[in-house]
């Protein structure tokens, strides 16, 4: 009996014995275990962290590289329609500074007049060309200053009042010499600069002034 006693005492020890191991086995499981899924994720950081911030860096870089090559771009583009402006804007200065020449009563006159005209006919054809020439250049007023446009039609009206004003006091089937001797003795008997010329100054000095501008864009 006692035999017995003792042998389901070292029975329950070893039972005891073997339930703690496994229980001390489990513990090590599960302390271990959090270490070995750390261990992963910090080896995965090691990897993904680095590469993560490559990426990073190549987008910047990237992108500062075509908004750089886009701004270049457009200020390439800006300053050759820049360009292109100016060359409107001086080829219109030239064609208004033509056309008030061509208007001048020096040249006009002599140029349209025709042995055998009378009064009436040199009126008319001096007007006419006046008018033909001045629409012909309509057009050029989107390129200059409202004042530059301004004093040409200003002289444009001047001259043909001052052409209806002489023909007034001739008689309309007369000699046209006598017309074209009238507006050369009064272009002559004008103290000063005639309106022409001030145009001519003012188109001349805007025109460089947008030349100048130009040269200093480019």
């Amino acid at each position: 009996m006692e035999l017995k006693i003792k042998i389901q005492s070292s029975k329950q020890k070893k039972d005891e014995f073997n339930f703690l191991h496994l229980r001390l086995k489990a513990k090590k499981l599960f302390i271990l275990r959090p270490m070995n899924t750390t261990n992963t994720l910090l080896e995965l950081l090691k990897y993904t962290v680095p590469a993560v911030v490559v990426l990073i860096a190549c987008s910047l870089i990237v992108r500062r590289f075509l908004l750089t090559d886009l701004k270049e771009k457009q200020i390439a583009m800006l300053r050759e329609n820049q360009g292109a402006t100016v060359r409107l804007r001086l080829q219109a200065y030239e064609r208004l500074a033509l056309f008030v020449e061509r208007i001048h009563p020096r040249q006009l006159a002599p140029r349209v007049y025709a042995s055998g005209m009378t009064v009436a006919e040199l009126q008319a054809t001096l007007i006419f060309n006046i008018r033909t020439e001045f629409e012909h250049n309509l057009s050029q007023q989107i390129y200059v200053s409202k004042a530059i446009w301004d004093t040409v039609r200003g002289v444009k009206e001047q001259e043909l009042n001052m052409i209806n004003g002489i023909a007034s006091q001739l008689q309309f089937d007369a000699d046209a010499k006598e017309l074209h001797k009238r507006i050369v003795d009064y272009v002559l008997s004008i103290d000063g600069e005639l309106p022409i010329d001030v145009a001519l100054h003012m188109i001349n000095d805007e025109a460089k002034s947008v030349l100048n501008y130009g040269a200093m864009d480019k």
